[in-house]
């Protein structure tokens, strides 16, 4: 899951993906971009999120590692809990792979409560099964008490 709100938030998305596609895995799909509210901390900009699938040959926590030195890279800078910021790289799953440590959580904790989440992934994989809820993607939408309202933009990068 990517996400920005501060600067170009469309090119941020591309140099993550580029990112992503030369350090990580081969990025096999994208999402169209999505423009949301800020979710969890109010007035600031809105976002633009998109959700990408990777084939990756390393375990999560490399993932994790790369993401982490690629938003580095990018200028990400991490001093308050949902702050703007220029990017923003999530792993929401990884296969079916359910790991619950201080370090990584999978999948991720929050997928089920945030439309600009869910959204992008009923693009990519609406039939998709959370591996411990037990229920698509899609089910998880039509579920999910999220008032903020997430858009589709003309482009998916």
């Amino acid at each position: 899951m990517l996400g920005s709100n501060l600067g170009d938030r469309g090119k941020n998305l591309d140099d993550a993906v580029s990112a992503i596609d030369h350090s990580v895995g081969k990025v096999v799909q994208k999402s169209h971009f999505y423009l949301t509210e800020a979710w969890g901390k109010s007035g600031q900009p809105d976002f633009y999120n998109q959700v990408i699938l990777v084939e990756a040959d390393v375990n999560p926590l490399q993932v994790l590692d790369r993401l982490l030195e690629i938003e580095k890279g990018l200028g990400r800078e991490r001093f308050v809990k949902w702050e703007a910021r220029l990017i923003d790289i999530d792993i929401l799953f990884f296969g079916d792979l359910v790991i619950d440590s201080e370090r990584l959580k999978l999948p991720h904790p929050l997928i089920a409560k945030r439309n600009f989440t869910l959204i992008p992934l009923l693009e990519l994989a609406p039939d998709l099964v959370h591996p411990t809820l037990g229920k698509t993607i899609q089910e998880l939408y039509i579920e999910t008490l999220d008032p903020l309202e997430v858009l589709m933009l003309d482009t998916n990068g």
